[in-house]
């Protein structure tokens, strides 16, 4: 028997929703996105006619008195991320919230006796798990295709000098590390299938909007370690490497994968230092909003637990606070004389 399509809504008309996830889950065998509301009724009505959504609403309140609606989508600033899911929750809906789901473990922990008592499901938009390409390479590695899987390294940046982008907003939990660096964070733990040990990071802050514009850390796991960088002032740019004991993979386009041509992998035998060694295998196209919005509703009406929820959350938020506080910890211990000189980017 044909399982029953889920009907979404969405919250608020983000860019995100509008132009990937919106399209993505509309794509889906499992997804019916009948709803979409803005404070701005005019918004949500623009919004709802391009999408070719059944209904708009002029607050969210509206949405999530929708009796058809059985999930939320929410894609609000940060800073609204914990009070709007734990308001639809309460309103007896499922939750696919944006991430990073909370602003710290605290606030993600006041999630889960929420859906506890309304007895519905959280998870967090975290679609690069749902990718063909990232199951690839952790079925390659499980397999010890590389050896032992001793270093991930990886790099995610953009250029952003918008001072009202709310990931210049340091109060709606602006800056690259809760924004993109949580990508390496989790995934690594996905690849190693375990919670690191330790976390070391160091940041530089952007002068006038107080957000790290620039974040680099070490995690520790009990089988090898994890270095990335990330950037919210630097070239465009995004890749992870996983180094063994035998060999490499790198996946190309890591986070944002296209949704309209197939992705790449290369895994190298480590025969030379020329690139010898390596082969290619090439990601059929797929759209990952399309898959993460498809596996989330299957947790609904199957009643399973969906891999990205609010447990895993958690553990992702301590990390990357981790990763914050032990940059500020440097920061104050380090002689004045040994800090780097803060440069004023230009505009």
């Amino acid at each position: 028997m044909a399982k029953s399509k889920v009907k979404w809504g969405v919250l608020g008309a983000a860019s995100i929703a509008v132009r990937k996830v919106i399209p993505g889950m509309q794509q889906g065998e499992y997804c019916d996105v009948a709803a979409i509301a803005s404070r701005d009724v005019a918004k949500a009505r623009a919004a709802s006619a391009s999408l070719k959504i059944g209904k708009s609403y002029g607050s969210y309140e509206e949405l999530l008195a929708d009796p058809e609606i059985d999930a939320i989508y929410n894609p609000l600033p940060n800073h609204l991320h914990v009070p709007w899911s734990i308001k639809a929750m309460e309103a007896g809906k499922h939750v696919l919230c944006e991430k990073p789901i909370a602003l710290s473990a605290a606030e993600a922990r006041a999630l889960v006796p929420v859906r506890d008592r309304a007895r519905v499901k959280i998870g967090e938009a975290f679609m690069v798990r749902t990718h063909p390409q990232w199951l690839r390479t952790k079925e390659l590695i499980s397999k010890g295709q590389i050896g032992e899987l001793r270093g991930i390294v990886g790099v995610f940046s953009y250029f952003n000098r918008d001072a009202k982008n709310v990931r210049n907003k340091p109060e709606w939990g602006g800056g690259g590390l809760m924004d993109i660096g949580c990508y390496p964070i989790t995934m690594a733990r996905f690849m190693y299938g375990a919670e690191p040990l330790r976390v070391t990071g160091v940041l530089e802050r952007d002068p006038e909007f107080g957000t790290d514009r620039l974040a680099s850390a070490i995690l520790e796991f009990s089988g090898g370690q994890l270095v990335f960088t990330c950037s919210t002032q630097m070239v465009p740019y995004q890749r992870m490497q996983f180094l063994g004991t035998k060999g490499r993979i790198e996946i190309e386009i890591p986070f944002n994968a296209p949704p309209d041509r197939p992705t790449r992998i290369f895994i190298d035998d480590g025969r030379d230092v020329f690139g010898g060694g390596i082969r290619t295998e090439t990601i059929p196209v797929c759209d990952q909003y399309t898959l993460q919005g498809d596996a989330f509703s299957l947790a609904i009406r199957e009643g399973v637990v969906y891999r990205s929820g609010a447990a895993m959350a958690i553990r992702a938020l301590m990390r990357a606070r981790a990763a914050i506080a032990s940059a500020r910890l440097r920061a104050r211990s380090c002689p004045r004389r040994c800090r780097p000189r803060r440069v004023h980017a230009h505009r």
